[in-house]
């Protein structure tokens, strides 16, 4: 599964809507909760993919794009609604762009931060995922 689109249960209200993250809304326990904020017209984030860690990605205000790759296939997610996250896997690739004025990045990961579970190099990537995706050949 390259991504999947989660659906944030909310609560319409006309005095503001409420969304609510719980215990059965992220196929995960949520060990770190990170946004990124304030990114600069033309910069962009991510760049790297996890070996074990799974994150939920939510734009809690504006919008950006997602950019998930594997070493066959390549999908552009455009996020722009507070109540739906981008449930990216562990082994996906992913870069963070685009990124609209006011744009705010909600993630929440699988796990705490741990620099060995990161992979940085998408060449370096592109091995693993083919070394990982080998059978067995006994």
């Amino acid at each position: 599964m390259l991504y999947q689109l989660i659906e944030i249960p909310k609560i319409k209200d006309p005095r503001g809507n409420l969304a609510v993250v719980e215990k059965n809304t992220v196929p995960f326990s949520i060990d770190r909760v990170y946004y990124l904020f304030d990114v600069p017209t033309g910069a962009s984030r991510g760049g790297h993919a996890h070996i074990a860690q799974s994150e939920m990605l939510v734009a809690l205000s504006g919008s950006f794009e997602v950019v998930l790759k594997t070493p066959s296939e390549t999908k552009t997610i455009h996020l722009n609604r507070p109540d739906i996250g981008l449930l990216i896997p562990n082994g996906v690739w992913r870069e963070l762009e685009n990124f609209s004025s006011g744009a705010v990045c909600l993630v929440l990961a699988s796990a705490v931060f741990d620099e060995s579970d990161y992979i940085r190099d998408f060449e370096a990537y592109c091995l693993f995922k083919n070394t990982v995706a080998k059978p067995d050949s006994r």
